[in-house]
């Protein structure tokens, strides 16, 4: 027997996401104001159960797909603060279902599972728009910890600002997007990323350590030097189109934002 996926919430709210084995609708917390809300696309019903179980354990409100097409569905119906996204998957992969969501402007946070170990997987999982990475099997505490951590950098709570500003760099937390001098500057999520973190303390110097754990997350094994690049490519589009200099590099100590200066004015430290 399947619940019903037109099924109204209380108060006349959109529907909910149905359609689920009703041994699921435990694990949720429909439609409840103020609670943040999961969804995970798994295709092995065990894992699934298992994960809703933990999440809904620690006060969030779940919701389970069983295969990428379903799941990307979910994503774009409903507003979710966090999605666990298993890569092998029917109809659609993982990967593809990320990669659609990136596309389409959704930033929802998005922890991947799979059963493969090799780097490749993982790096494909971070370049298509993961924000995290589990392999299985997993212990329970550390899928939790994991989604609060993704919870925790997503956090846009009333009494934060939803824009930063330096200058006439503006940055829409909530939109994600990026504009100088009033234009509009398409940027990647990671170039975002890096531009956010250092826009929230203008002036102030981030070591690489410290912006690879804040962006790429604290088990990211790749080369340090990832953050090198980035910052070359946030030069290209918010620097060097402009005809000015705000990201600057401290030798030997780390990077920082700070108010534009024209291109050929002085500096205190490099900008290459």
């Amino acid at each position: 027997m399947r619940s019903n996926p037109e099924a109204p919430c209380a108060g006349g709210s959109p529907p909910c996401a149905g359609g689920l084995p009703e041994t699921y609708l435990v694990f949720r917390n429909r439609c409840h104001d103020g609670v943040m809300r999961a969804l995970v696309v798994e295709d092995e019903p065990v894992i699934a159960a298992a994960v809703a179980a933990e999440l809904a354990a620690d006060g969030l409100g779940v919701d389970v797909a069983h295969d990428g097409a379903d799941g990307l569905w979910r994503a774009r119906e409903l507003a979710y603060d966090v999605i666990v996204l298993d890569i092998m998957l029917p109809t659609m992969s993982g990967y593809q279902v990320c990669a659609a969501l990136r596309a389409e402007g959704n930033h929802v946070p998005i922890l991947m599972l799979t059963a493969k170990d090799g780097d490749f997987d993982e790096a494909e999982a971070f370049e298509t728009g993961a924000d995290d990475y589990l392999r299985k099997p997993f212990s329970n505490m550390v899928l939790v910890a994991r989604v609060r951590s993704l919870l925790r950098r997503a956090d846009r709570s009333p009494l934060q600002s939803e824009t930063l500003e330096v200058g006439d760099l503006v940055l829409d937390l909530r939109k994600r997007t990026c504009a100088v001098a009033g234009e509009s500057v398409e940027l990647t999520q990671r170039e975002f990323g890096v531009l956010e973190s250092l826009a929230g303390r203008p002036g102030q110097v981030w070591g690489r350590q410290e912006l690879l754990d804040r962006v790429w997350g604290p088990d990211f094994g790749g080369d340090a030097n990832i953050i090198e690049v980035y910052i070359g490519y946030l030069r290209r589009k918010i620097d060097k189109p402009f005809g000015r200099r705000s990201l600057r590099t401290v030798r030997g100590v780390g990077y920082a934002l700070s108010m534009p200066e024209p291109a050929d004015g002085p500096t205190g430290a490099t900008d290459g």
